[in-house]
């Protein structure tokens, strides 16, 4: 591969070797190189112009499309750091962001006014603004080195915080540039992940420094028959899901990555029973396990399973990338010997910075590196892992207080931070139980300074704080928490969420209902659902709502969006989407008789 210094510098070689091959499409429109390459250089003129420097940070809140791209290679090409902010961030975690880097350029497009922006002194709305149409296209030549930083992106924080997480160059050239993509399976890779995500460095950066060919999946909540389309008419070569998701794909329709060279997963603890599901329906599919932190640039390990697979009790999460070094030690920062548990250290020149602007914490978690001379760090990963005989990294669980829901991190203490500022708890703790599908849910248990907790606040005050994510999808109250002899919370005395419908039970009125209410009940496992019963009262979460939406289609023949359940979250009211669904076929189909 050529040598970079920085990720201006390799897009650069890259648009001059091809700059008439797609670089980026999206639902709307497909971009060339060469094209993206202008509409980046007007953006880091525009940038410039408004006295933007080496390392200073510009937001990105905009839609999953070519402009967000050009965005985000714009802040680079101008020498700056991209933060990008999910959308479906609460505006007040917006704005907290926002002033923890003192108030930044923000890049936005113009619809996202409708939600809200944070209050910064400027904002430029990228698909609207007239200054930056009349820039020329040509490249400002801001040169920078391996150790600048690229991106910060926000994580959930232990200290009741998020985290910036500052990364460099290097290290996202080092992710892009790893000789485990060398096999031309990333040729035509699907973004799914929101861009604020660790994975999107992935999904940006090793097509585009590669030159291969970026996918934008359209903005929305993804479901099984949606993600099947876009890799049958995209002929999409790779593409990362969550191990949740790709759980359900497993379960639901296994053949939906046919024609797939790469399916990435990880995030969480891999199913082998979806990874056998899978290279049966798919056998020339690769499955490459994954293990990563946003800290060490997204990916660092990765072990590529193919048919036949033999399946056994656990899927190892692989090797050590390149230039990636993986120590297991014990809480005296030993080596430990092969077979045995122990803390996952990290080290290499992927090595993000730190966080940004928070000394302490970087210190916490950066630690000194025992194996490296000249003051070298290495990363605490916050996992437990095992070294087997074979040289794969398997990974056992998580220290403290930190968990993964959906694929997402999530520090419990920053949620226990949020619903304690609520008006009235004495107490909140959060802890995360394990269902029966495999995925992690966060429960709440409250304690009230007087009377009653107003459960129903509760969740709006925290939903107004939270990403949706990170909302507890159950809040259990209680007189007092149990404790352990030495005052401490003990959490596994804390009793399990009791799931109930609404007050007054309305049973199904029609055949079809019956069938939904079954349906229902099947997804959430509970005993019994109501008409009248709200899939999400009822702890029913995305990843349970597109196990249900596949459900629907193989009982009653009609296709639902993911979108639908969030929209018509009962039974009787998804009802009605079945029948206007089933109208809407019928219609088609007599057009086209």
């Amino acid at each position: 591969m050529m040598d970079s210094n920085s990720v201006q510098e390799r897009f650069a070689q890259v648009v001059a070797l091809a700059p008439g091959a797609i670089a980026v499409s999206s639902p709307a429109e497909a971009v060339t190189y060469a094209e993206l390459d202008e509409r980046a250089n007007r953006i880091a003129g525009r940038l410039l112009g408004l006295g933007v420097g080496p390392e200073d940070p510009v937001m990105v809140l905009q839609e999953r499309t070519v402009e967000m791209v050009a965005s985000i290679l714009g802040i680079v090409k101008a020498g700056a750091l991209y933060l990008p902010l999910h959308s479906a961030y609460p505006l007040q975690r917006l704005q907290w962001i926002a002033d923890s880097v003192g108030k930044p350029v923000l890049l936005a497009d113009a619809i996202m006014r409708e939600q809200g922006l944070p209050d910064v002194p400027r904002v430029v709305f990228v698909d609207s603004d007239s200054e930056l149409r009349s820039l020329p296209g040509t490249d400002p030549d801001v040169r920078t080195g391996l150790d600048h930083l690229v991106h910060v992106l926000y994580t959930s924080g232990s200290t009741g915080e998020p985290n910036g997480v500052a990364v460099t160059h290097r290290g996202v050239l080092g992710l892009a540039l790893d000789s485990c993509w060398d096999g031309g399976g990333q040729e035509r890779i699907l973004m799914l992940a929101p861009y604020a995500f660790g994975v999107s460095t992935y999904e940006l950066w090793v097509p585009l420094l590669r030159g291969g060919h970026l996918v934008l999946a359209p903005p929305g909540r993804l479901d099984v028959g949606t993600l099947r389309r876009l890799i049958t008419e995209h002929q999409i070569s790779a593409v990362h899901v969550t191990a949740g998701l790709f759980r359900v794909v497993a379960d639901e329709a296994p053949d939906c990555f046919a024609g797939v060279r790469e399916v990435l997963t990880g995030g969480d603890v891999i199913s082998a029973k979806a990874v056998q599901q899978v290279l049966e329906a798919c056998p020339d599919t690769v499955v490459r396990a994954t293990y990563g932190a946003t800290e060490m640039s997204s990916f660092i390990t990765n072990s590529p399973m193919r048919a036949p697979y033999s399946m056994g009790l656990t899927v190892p999460v692989g090797r050590g990338m390149d230039n990636t070094r993986l120590h297991v030690l014990d809480d005296q920062l030993r080596p430990l010997p092969t077979g045995e548990v122990g803390d996952l250290y990290v080290d290499g020149p992927r090595l993000a910075r730190g966080y940004y602007r928070r000394p302490r914490v970087t210190a916490e978690r950066f630690v000194a590196n025992p194996f490296a001379a000249g003051g070298q760090r290495m990363y605490w990963t916050g996992d437990q892992v095992r070294m087997r005989q074979d040289g794969l990294i398997e990974f056992v669980g998580r220290s403290g207080d930190q968990v993964k829901i959906r694929g997402y991190r999530v520090e419990l203490a920053e949620v226990e931070s949020v619903l304690a500022r609520y008006q009235g708890l004495a107490h909140a703790v959060v802890v995360a139980r394990e269902v029966d599908d495999g995925e992690k849910r966060l429960i709440a248990y409250v304690v009230a300074e007087a009377g009653q907790v107003d459960v129903d606040a509760l969740r709006a005050h925290a939903t107004e704080l939270l990403p949706e994510y990170m909302v507890p999808s159950a809040f259990v109250t209680l007189d007092s928490l149990p404790l352990t002899p030495n005052g401490k919370v003990d959490r596994k005395a804390l009793p399990e969420p009791v799931v109930e419908g609404s007050s007054a039970y309305r049973a199904p009125q029609t055949p079809r209902q019956e069938v939904l209410c079954s349906l229902f009940a099947e997804v959430l496992g509970v005993p019994r659902v109501g008409i009248d019963d709200s899939f999400f009262d009822l702890h029913g979460e995305s990843l349970m709502a597109m196990r249900l939406i596949s459900s629907i289609q193989a009982s009653l023949g009609v296709e639902l969006l993911i979108s639908d359940i969030f929209d018509a979250p009962t039974v009787a009211e998804l009802d009605q989407q079945v029948s206007k669904a089933m109208q809407q076929s019928q219609a088609s189909g007599q057009e086209t008789r």
